[in-house]
């Protein structure tokens, strides 16, 4: 019997931004009606494959075909694609938080009667959108007040309101806790059970070998393998060597744990109100980090982990706080972050493209920014200094980059959390914390940060690091700090600490 033709072919694809050759001759192709996942290191090229195939980057801009149902495409923009069928939901949601959940569905694609939008028949059809996706909510809700896992659901509903026959996924699951995955993971499936095509951008491995039918691993530009998913072909071993093209033996690198020093930061009986939320987030917490150790704090999305390092770090978000903090053995109390900095407290946010880094700006602008002082002159900074400094984080911290005056916002994720770490590790803090310090990253960015993590304690400094991820929280820690509903439910040693001990305290 003969192989059905594929739904999407592209072949030949090269894409080139100014220095940098970001596609080079890729050929990628997706039998119709599977799960095809798209797999690589940071910069690999896959969502700029994507790019092209939605017509992001028209058709001019890159070189080589797209045949979409047989058909050689030549998208202009983004309009054309969804016209033939394909959709693309980004990593970050391309919604409008102040307006309903139906009028997102249905946005630039308006149920009319004539030149009037029937907003009866949007509002019934919005419904059955949701039902699809097997969202439960009122199609009037705003979408603000939705969860990221919801948005992510109306995000598809709106795809699917388009009769979408090809959807692509670019990191869906990045954001989302393990149930709000899995939901969407099943929701994949039972879509491909009706018939639609998907492609799946993912740095989750576990994810990517329980879900896909076939999987193309992407290296540096290049296509290196597609792989059948279906024939026990697939493991993590095997993806990250395609990925990086060596082997990873421990996804953690070994470090020895010595004896940490003194206490360089401890919070007691601290308390933290939320005035817009209108509730307590922290409540009698006790933390101590010392001199030349990892301390993870685990927990559920919600339980007050992102809370507590804000508390620290001269609270921006404006929580009432009471309690104790000191730092380095003295009372501190740190109403700013420039006070935190001060101090010797350094934080990389959960979220560096909103509040970690500033993308219009170059690599050396993001770099020097949180310590200016350092190399400003009569108030001037120094352009030759700040080009140094630059220059020297990027040998130091293997940022992949052209020159320090390419844009931040053009860089891989995993090359601009490198870009953040290098901000902080600039002010030369005693205590660094890390808030999803891998977050959207891939396997080999992910062992660079964990190198740089242990060469840092190693040198004495502390870090507190807070992750969702519970192998990272283990295969990292020195000793483990679990949250929940804003109370510390457990500490405990790395010895002692296993996915079960901490799921029990995470959901006490």
């Amino acid at each position: 019997m003969s192989t059905p033709p594929p739904i999407l072919e592209m072949k030949g694809i090269t894409k080139e931004f100014p220095g940098v050759k970001a596609l080079n001759n890729v050929s990628f192709r997706v039998a119709r009606g599977e799960i095809h996942c798209l797999v690589g290191e940071n910069g690999a090229g896959k969502s700029t494959l994507m790019k092209v195939l939605s017509g992001v980057y028209p058709h001019g801009t890159y070189s080589g075909d797209i045949l979409f149902e047989g058909q050689v495409q030549q998208f202009r923009g983004i309009r054309d694609s969804e016209h033939a069928g394909i959709a693309i939901i980004y990593q970050e949601l391309a919604l409008v938080p102040e307006m309903s959940v139906y009028e997102n569905i249905f946005l630039g694609n308006e149920v009319r009667n004539g030149a009037l939008i029937n907003w009866n028949e949007t509002i019934k059809r919005a419904g059955e959108m949701l039902r699809r996706v097997r969202l439960n909510v009122n199609p009037e809700a705003k979408v603000k007040d939705l969860g990221v896992g919801k948005q992510q659901l109306v995000e598809i509903a709106k795809a699917l309101s388009r009769n979408v026959k090809l959807l692509i996924l670019d990191e869906p699951t990045a954001a989302l806790n393990e149930d709000d995955s899995a939901n969407l993971l099943d929701l994949l499936r039972g879509l491909r059970d009706q018939g639609v095509t998907c492609i799946l951008i993912s740095h989750k491995l576990k994810e990517v070998i329980s879900i896909a039918d076939t999987v193309t691993v992407l290296r540096d530009g290049q296509t290196i393998c597609t792989l059948d998913a279906q024939n026990g072909a697939v493991s993590e071993a095997v993806l990250i060597k395609h990925m990086v093209g060596r082997e990873i033996d421990n996804v953690y690198p070994p470090r020895e744990h010595k004896q940490p020093g003194e206490v360089v930061l401890e919070v007691k009986a601290w308390n933290a109100y939320d005035p817009l939320l209108g509730r307590t987030v922290l409540r009698d917490v006790h933390v101590q980090l010392r001199r030349g150790e990892i301390v993870g704090v685990a927990g559920l999305m919600g339980s007050g982990r992102t809370e507590l390092a804000l508390s620290i770090f001269g609270n921006p978000t404006g929580y009432r706080l009471n309690g104790e903090l000191r730092v380095k053995g003295e009372p501190c109390s740190l109403s700013h972050p420039q006070e935190a900095i001060k101090a010797g407290i350094a934080y990389v946010t959960e979220d560096r493209k909103g509040n970690g880094l500033i993308l219009i700006q170059d690599v050396k602008q993001n770099i020097t920014l949180a310590n200016l002082r350092q190399i400003a002159q009569n108030g001037v900074v120094d352009a030759n200094a700040e080009i140094k400094i630059a220059n020297e984080y990027k040998g130091s911290m293997n940022i992949k980059t052209p020159n320090v005056e390419q844009r931040v916002g053009n860089l891989s994720g995993g090359n601009q959390q490198k870009v953040c770490l290098s901000k902080w590790l600039f002010v030369k803090p005693d205590v660094l914390i890390l808030d999803e310090p891998t977050r959207g990253i891939d396997v080999g960015a992910k062992y660079e940060i964990y190198t740089i993590m242990n060469a840092l304690v190693q040198q004495g400094m502390s870090i507190l690091m807070i992750s969702s991820e519970l192998p990272e929280v283990l295969g990292m820690s020195d000793r483990v700090y679990i949250v929940s509903a804003g109370r510390i439910t457990g500490e405990l040693p790395i010895e002692e600490a296993t996915p079960e001990k901490v799921m029990q305290l995470a959901t006490s």
